[in-house]
């Protein structure tokens, strides 16, 4: 991979192998972790995308490709660069920010 991927961009990731109730599949997930990462380290942080909507705190409602669905923060997890099949684009800037904003307030300790 060339250019590693970004914060905020959308890629298609390969999830598969899963096990219990993980997302599976390949779909697309948005990269949430810092752009300082992802330059040096073979793994990233995604976030999976749904079109299956929850009304769970932890999705932050999401419209990309014309298509309406979830970004799962309560799916997150690293991945190999090597899952990223290719990049389908960039998350909405405004929601790219109510993703980071429920990150902080999910790891922020009180």
């Amino acid at each position: 991979m060339v250019n590693p991927p970004r914060r905020d961009d959308v890629w298609m990731v390969a999830l598969d192998p899963t096990q219990g109730s993980g997302i599976q599949k390949t779909r697309p997930c948005l990269i949430v972790s810092p752009d300082e990462a992802n330059a040096y380290l073979r793994t990233v942080i995604v976030a999976p995308m749904t079109t299956t909507e929850r009304s769970y705190p932890t999705r932050v409602g999401i419209t990309f490709q014309r298509k309406r669905g979830q970004v799962a923060r309560d799916q997150i997890r690293a991945v190999d660069r090597e899952r990223l099949v290719r990049k389908l684009g960039a998350a909405p800037a405004k929601t790219a920010q109510a993703v980071a904003s429920v990150l902080v307030e999910m790891f922020t300790r009180t």
